[in-house]
């Protein structure tokens, strides 16, 4: 079993910035691609950003210019820079792994990954 724990959410003002960690526990293997995502109050869950077990990284069009997804494979942690937040990038983010994958796969939908954290809030205020 892999376990992923979030943290780094809270509440930030417009135009702010926060970086949100994803730290992986147990079984967690090598050739592990990871993404983030976000669910806001009566929205469908959306893509932010995913890294792919070779680094290789992908943003929705949406997501360009402000996120930016990075790993750091010897503390099994992700994470997720956002910059210049507006109000609309109010909700829980969740980190999700799926192991076992090529250098270049790239996950682009929820039922893709296999292991998701518990999310963090992040609100950000007008």
């Amino acid at each position: 079993q892999v376990q992923l724990v979030e943290s780094g959410g809270g509440l930030v003002q417009a135009g702010g910035s926060l970086r949100l960690s994803c730290a992986a526990s147990g079984s967690i293997r090598s050739r592990n691609a990871m993404g983030w995502f976000r669910q806001a109050p009566g929205k469908q869950r959306e893509l932010v950003a995913v890294i792919s077990s070779g680094d290789r990284t992908y943003y929705p069009d949406s997501m360009k210019g402000r996120f930016t997804i990075s790993r750091d494979n010897a503390k099994n942690t992700v994470y997720l820079q956002m910059d210049s937040l507006k109000p609309d990038d109010t909700a829980v983010y969740y980190c999700a792994a799926r192991q076992y994958v090529a250098s270049n796969y790239i996950p682009r939908t929820s039922n893709e990954y296999s292991y998701w954290g518990q999310g963090t809030q992040v609100t950000v205020s007008s």
